[in-house]
């Protein structure tokens, strides 16, 4: 027998987004403006929603777990990313690349199922006002974000279990900031057909099947508020709906250019371009896009600054 003479791999290197010193520094500014304001909004819209009892409504339960999300999951990749462009290398053990693996696609997919979750609230809330109450009461809130949240774990393991059953010898050079399993997937060593299959049927359940329910919700959502006669009820359901298609537009457009194509179909440097929306863009999109139009939210935050103000004008 032919013995073939394999390195195991203990750590990888990042290739990063660009090799320039200079762009790594503007990189690295911009980055950290928007994971700092990416944290802020997020935790703004939780606080905000915990504060005012007006607010204590499903869609609004649905965005607080929205935004916890985006918080996770942007400081599961980003803050790493930060350090190796500061430093200017980026380097990473394989246990932490494992764990960081899991833990953003685990996010990932509990957003994709969310989504549709919020969707199918906003179908109820719109099309069947009458009934939304009781098939949206605080029990079935809890049952959708439990399924969510544990169902996104779930799925998760999958992928990232078939990625690590494979060896990793060779080179360790990872094209691009993070990891993620497409990109990790590319350094395994023997046949990867199996798991490849394996990772685009999981993508199209954890991908396809919410996509779909939030369609066929809006689809719905468009019929229904085409025959209200209230402009000022088609304006509002409008405004809702557009806020909320434009984020999933987004995330959803990106994640399936990464994982549900062949793995040599496009170059490493087009996959963490796009890879740059979903993790860095869409979380900060989240609360500008739900605040920036949102009456109830201006008015919660009207009430928050003139409750502080008179608060300040009794200690003076």
């Amino acid at each position: 027998m032919q013995t073939k003479n394999l390195t195991s791999v203990t750590e990888f290197d990042f290739v990063g987004l660009s090799n320039d010193r200079n762009i790594q520094i503007l990189l690295f500014i911009i980055f950290l403006t928007i994971y700092l304001v990416t944290i802020l909004g997020n935790l703004g819209i939780i606080l905000l929603v915990l504060v005012d009892s007006h607010l204590h409504t499903p869609m609004y339960f649905f965005l607080t777990n929205l935004s916890g999300i985006e918080i996770c999951y942007v400081t599961s990749t980003v803050p790493q990313m930060l350090a190796h462009l500061l430093t200017g290398t980026g380097t990473i053990s394989f246990t932490r690349c494992a764990a960081q693996m899991y833990i953003a696609l685990s996010l990932g997919c509990t957003e994709c199922i969310l989504l549709g979750a919020m969707a199918y609230d906003r179908y109820l809330a719109i099309c069947a006002p009458l009934l939304y109450a009781g098939a949206m009461n605080r029990g079935r809130q809890w049952q959708l974000a439990s399924v969510s949240w544990s169902g996104g774990f779930l799925i998760a393991m999958i992928d990232v279990i078939s990625t690590l059953q494979h060896p990793f010898c060779g080179t360790n050079r990872i094209n691009h900031f993070c990891c993620e399993v497409p990109m990790l997937l590319k350094l395994a060593c023997g046949d990867t057909h199996f798991t490849e299959f394996a990772i685009f049927v999981v993508a199209v359940v954890i991908l396809l099947v919410p996509l779909s329910i939030i369609l066929t919700s809006y689809g719905l959502i468009l019929f229904s508020v085409l025959q209200m006669k209230s402009a000022a009820g088609r304006s509002k359901a409008f405004s809702i709906c557009a806020s909320h298609l434009l984020v999933v537009t987004l995330f959803y457009g990106t994640i399936i250019t990464m994982y549900m194509k062949p793995q040599s179909s496009t170059s490493g440097d087009f996959d963490k371009q796009m890879a740059v929306f979903y993790i860095v863009v869409t979380p900060l999109l989240n609360p500008i896009i739900y605040t920036l139009r949102n009456k109830d939210v201006h008015a919660a935050v009207a009430k928050v600054l003139r409750r502080r103000g008179s608060k300040q004008m009794v200690k003076l």
